[in-house]
């Protein structure tokens, strides 16, 4: 077994029954994470990113698939081991003021986990170690009795980050953390996860629809549509070649500065293929400029370079390799 490797996600697949069938959120996807790493996992709103880290985490319960961390099966663990492995495994959520209880104040929200973990003997303790995780984080001591109303989208996220840290774990899920700030805070937050990660050494999947924030902060990236994975590769390897024709599509759309070198914008077109019971073959078709009738059969995600992988049966011929 690689040492270096902490999360392992086999086969994992959440499925939602709706009155209309059954909901393919998350539909056999297959990653590792090593250690002090980042994943990025990008795609459309509703693509079923959020949900994938949210079952990781086992915030959610996977309806099949494995969870392996540092080599542990933890998909099926309850009780007080799933609470053991939970200090390992943490969350940054999206929206920071909803994540947070607007009745507690900064300090108690950071102390809730120190207390609630057992390890510290005495209050003065779990202060001076929630006093040195706000430090960390970057709040000032002037509003660490503040409540969460009282401070700006950036401060909460903090908070947020602090908490998440409180219990030193070994993977972060970052469920876009920074998409409800402003752009100036945005810069400030990834510097600080970045800052963080290379201090700490935690390994993040930080789940986003801006590739221009995927490619500051990944070291590898999983594209998904409607619940499965069409492209992962390393970072640098995915902007410089894309093979999935979504792939294409998505970093097209990434705005330039560079007014002499813009890349040409892929419009798609056709509606979006339901999630609720999906039909044998590629989820991408309908809206597929190169779709033929073996795209209806199932496809496979298989490596077409070296460390690339693609699911698509054309993307030999599309791309001439």
């Amino acid at each position: 077994m690689n040492e270096n490797l902490l999360i392992e996600v086999r086969h994992l697949k959440k499925y939602f029954k709706v009155p209309a069938g059954v909901n393919h959120a998350v539909d056999d996807v297959s990653f590792t994470i090593s250690r002090g790493e980042t994943l990025g996992v990008v795609g459309e709103s509703g693509c079923g990113k959020s949900t994938l880290g949210r079952n990781i985490i086992r915030l959610q319960e996977p309806t099949d698939g494995e969870i392996l961390l540092g080599g542990q099966d933890v998909s099926h663990l309850s009780g007080r081991a799933l609470k053991k492995v939970r200090e390992k495994m943490q969350i940054v959520f999206q929206d920071p003021y909803s994540s947070l209880n607007p009745r507690k104040t900064i300090e108690s929200t950071v102390m809730e986990p120190l207390k609630n973990s057992g390890r510290f003997t005495s209050k003065s303790e779990m202060q001076d170690e929630a006093e040195r995780l706000m430090e960390l984080v970057g709040i000032d001591e002037r509003l660490r009795r503040s409540y969460p109303h009282e401070l700006d989208g950036g401060r909460r996220q903090r908070v947020c980050i602090a908490r998440a840290l409180a219990l030193n774990p070994e993977f972060i899920v970052c469920d876009e953390p920074v998409s409800a700030l402003d752009v100036s805070i945005q810069a400030q937050v990834l510097n600080l996860l970045m800052d963080l990660q290379e201090q700490m050494g935690m390994a993040y999947m930080f789940v986003t629809h801006d590739l221009s924030v995927v490619r500051h902060i990944s070291n590898s990236v999983c594209v998904m549509y409607l619940g499965q994975l069409v492209e992962k590769s390393e970072t640098e390897e995915l902007f410089e070649t894309q093979y999935h024709p979504y792939t294409k599509a998505l970093l097209s759309a990434i705005p330039s500065v560079d007014l002499k070198n813009q890349t040409k914008r892929i419009t798609l077109r056709g509606e979006i293929t339901s999630p609720i019971n999906p039909k044998p073959g590629c989820r991408f078709a309908a809206r597929c400029p190169y779709a033929k009738e073996e795209c209806s059969q199932p496809q496979v995600l298989e490596e077409v370079s070296p460390g690339h992988y693609v699911q698509c049966c054309r993307v030999r011929e599309i791309n001439a390799l």
